[in-house]
């Protein structure tokens, strides 16, 4: 029996990722297939279910390395003695983000994004997997805004659970300005989205 190595399977899975998103950004999710990320990964099908048993299982793993991310940025604002300002110096890193993102121009990031947020309104799956790293990316929100007023860095007054659902609306709905607008800059469009939390969090 053969001994399966952790290392070159864990990098097999990333590979398998890296050409599921060139196939979502290229075609969505419903133009896309197995057999079209398998073409892309350079795999049989019979290869790609030693990984992936279904698509839906490898959208449920593209969102977990995001929600990785997500974590991570959080573990670092929460180092900061300043929260608000920590979470607009965060945003700052996001305006070069469409220059440097392996997976893709900013654009491109969102536009997949949206996609699986309708597929989400359609399909009960991906509905499940959209709401679960969603739940679990808010409590990091409210947990973040919670200790930012505590140090009375935040407005004490807003209700941390009301305002996290808020600004997740607010950056999600920010990735539909590729769309409405595809001349913007994506720069600028985070300039103005800093001085917007920043109103809107800040103590009065």
């Amino acid at each position: 029996m053969r001994t399966l190595d952790p290392v070159k399977h864990a990098e097999k899975r990333g590979e398998i990722l890296l050409a599921a998103w060139r196939c979502l950004a290229k075609t969505g999710f419903r133009g896309t297939s197995t057999a079209d990320i398998c073409k892309e990964a350079g795999i049989s099908p019979g290869h790609l279910y030693h990984y992936f048993d279904s698509k839906e299982a490898i959208v449920t793993a593209l969102t977990a390395r995001g929600l990785e991310g997500a974590e991570a940025g959080f573990t670092e604002m929460m180092k900061s003695s300043n929260a608000l300002a920590a979470m607009i110096s965060e945003l700052d890193r996001h305006k070069t983000r469409h220059k440097t993102d392996k997976h893709g121009d900013y654009r491109t990031i969102s536009l997949v994004v949206l996609e699986m947020l309708v597929e989400a309104g359609r399909n009960p799956a991906i509905a499940k997997i959209i709401r679960a790293n969603t739940r679990k990316i808010k409590s990091l929100l409210v947990e973040f805004l919670k200790t930012g007023q505590e140090r009375g860095q935040i407005d004490p007054k807003l209700d941390a659970d009301v305002a996290a659902t808020l600004l997740l609306s607010v950056m999600d709905g920010m990735k539909t300005i590729g769309i409405r607008e595809p001349k913007s800059d994506p720069a600028r469009n985070i300039e103005y989205l800093q001085i917007l939390i920043s109103r809107f969090l800040s103590p009065p």
